[in-house]
């Protein structure tokens, strides 16, 4: 049975169309989970190389986290993990355009919010299975988090908005360009600046205060901050729920705009 095919059958809402086009593509990831255990290479890397690497640089001054170099590694591999698999989420659009998939569903009754929403869902729920696999593997390497069960939740929340922010932004550049070369050099262009203008690795502390400045300003910081300020033993929860508040407002504001290069895409078309 075609997709066009199920979207005729009855009526269906907003929130259904959106179940039913993220449980496609989770069926993709059910049969070639390949891709899910690829996007865990890199951040095993950073945590138990790098981890271990430069878990001196905790003694130099001016390093103002405590807890061992891997507590301060863990939320920002996180972070890392869903910035750079979110800024590729563009390419399912691709290859939907690619088969001609694209074209069938924006013909059926399925609405281009939904069709938006699917894809991060989809985002979405890989990185909550990263991040949780992340955090057990920094538990077993020796990284202990006082925040417990909660700081992780925030964590992984943190990580889901991040997520939200930078599939929809990969999505749009999918459907305004369609071209897989673009959405190349537009996700390495934005992902290892926003990285490195962090504390995702290093304490800011030890930057520029340039860096530092921009950093404000920067999603992957603020889902770092939120992160790691959730793992303490007293967190400062304000900081918590400011940052989160902001990352939400990005990902509606990102979705909005995101769901509205549907019809640039239709024009050219």
């Amino acid at each position: 049975m075609t997709t066009a095919n199920v979207f005729g059958t009855r009526p269906l809402s907003m929130i259904t169309h959106s179940a039913f086009l993220t449980g496609r593509l989770l069926r993709t990831l059910w049969r070639m989970p390949t891709f899910l255990v690829i996007g865990l290479v890199q951040p095993v890397i950073w945590l138990l190389l790098f981890g271990q690497l430069f878990r001196s640089v905790v003694n130099l001054p001016g390093f103002a986290y405590g807890g061992g170099f891997l507590r301060f590694l863990t939320p920002g591999v996180v972070m890392m993990t869903a910035l750079f698999a979110s800024a590729w989420a563009g390419t399912t659009y691709l290859q939907d355009i690619d088969r001609g998939v694209m074209d069938r569903l924006l013909t059926s009754p399925a609405s281009r919010s939904a069709m938006m929403y699917a894809t991060m869902a989809y985002q979405a729920i890989q990185t909550v299975i990263q991040s949780l696999i992340i955090v057990v593997i920094a538990l077993v390497a020796g990284a202990r988090f006082p925040g417990g069960i909660a700081g992780v939740g925030v964590t992984v929340l943190a990580a889901v908005l991040l997520t939200l922010i930078f599939s929809a932004l990969s999505n749009a550049v999918a459907l305004l360009t369609r071209q897989q070369a673009t959405l190349i050099a537009i996700s390495q262009f934005t992902t290892l600046p926003l990285m490195f203008l962090s504390s995702a690795v290093m304490d800011l502390h030890l930057a520029p205060g340039w860096v530092g400045d921009v950093a404000r300003y920067n999603p992957m910081e603020l889902a770092v901050v939120a992160a790691r300020q959730a793992m303490l033993a007293r967190t400062d929860w304000s900081t918590v729920w400011t940052h989160l508040g902001l990352l939400t407002a990005a990902v509606l504001v990102m979705g909005f705009l995101a769901t509205r290069a549907f019809r640039t895409y239709r024009k050219a078309t």
